[in-house]
C-alpha cells in the first residue's frame, strides 16, 4: 500500500498485533498491559474507555496540526479498538470483510 509517492506500508503488522492480542486475552500474563486491559474488573468498560481517551487524544492531535503526535496517537486509537473488538468477541477478519465490501 502507498500513498502519494510514500514507500510501501507492511500490513502485516496489524495482524501480527492481533495475534498478540488474542494471544493475551487467552493466555493472561500479568507483565503485559494488554492482559491487565483485558482483565481489569471493569471489564469491557475500561477497555472502552481507553478508546474514548485514545480517540479523543487523536482528535486534538490532529486539530492541533502535529503529524509526529496525530501518528502516535492514531497508533494508540488503533491498539486500543483492536483491543475492545478484541473484548467483545469481534474478530478483525470479519471487519476487514466488511471494509473491503464497503470499497466496492
Amino acid at each position: 500500500m502507498t500513498h502519494e509517492g510514500k514507500e510501501p506500508v507492511d500490513l502485516r503488522v496489524i495482524r501480527e498485533l492481533w495475534g498478540v492480542i488474542c494471544e493475551r486475552a487467552d493466555c493472561p500474563d500479568e507483565n503485559s498491559y494488554t492482559s491487565r486491559l483485558l482483565q481489569d474488573v471493569k471489564g469491557i468498560d475500561k477497555v472502552l474507555e481507553k478508546v474514548g481517551e485514545e480517540s479523543t487524544e487523536f482528535i486534538l492531535a490532529v486539530k492541533n496540526g502535529v503529524p509526529e503526535r496525530t501518528t502516535e496517537e492514531a497508533a494508540d486509537l488503533f491498539f486500543h479498538v483492536l483491543v475492545a473488538l478484541r473484548a467483545a468477541d469481534v474478530d478483525l477478519s470479519g471487519v476487514i470483510r466488511e471494509l473491503e465490501r464497503r470499497r466496492k
